[in-house]
């Protein structure tokens, strides 16, 4: 269930912090380092990234001028329900819609039935922000 939540953007607007899709995973980006430009080529960009979902490091070059998908995330809060072995059911504070998470184990312990959670959704995908 892939939505179309995403937008274009060029290489050279990106900035550490921000997100972009890297494999069709929305990802925060840790660091880019410019090159100069060659004598026939345009700079290129390194970009490394962290998968927002599944923690993941990717680094990715491009060019400057190109166009890479920049993710639409939405921040929602809900409220949790109940929590089942490694899922935690959550009404959305604002929709009242209720729906399933998967989490971690660790994750699991810290949270509880009752409380309310920041979400975040993109690409059809949910997973619940837990301070540190």
């Amino acid at each position: 269930m892939k939505h179309m939540s995403w937008q274009e953007a060029e290489v050279r607007e990106l900035k550490v912090g921000r997100y972009m899709l890297i494999d069709d995973s929305p990802c925060k980006i840790a660091e880019i380092t410019m090159s100069k430009p060659g004598k026939h080529g345009e700079a290129k960009a390194r970009i490394v990234a962290i998968g927002v979902f599944d923690g993941q490091k990717r680094s990715v070059v491009f060019p400057v001028k190109h166009k890479v998908k920049v993710p639409i995330i939405e921040k929602k809060n809900a409220q949790v329900l109940s929590k089942a072995n490694n899922e935690i059911q959550l009404m959305d504070s604002e929709t009242f819609e209720t729906f399933l998470v998967q989490v971690t184990p660790e994750e699991v312990d810290r949270i509880q039935p009752g409380t309310e959670v920041s979400y975040w959704e993109t690409m059809g995908v949910r997973k619940i922000m837990l301070q540190n």
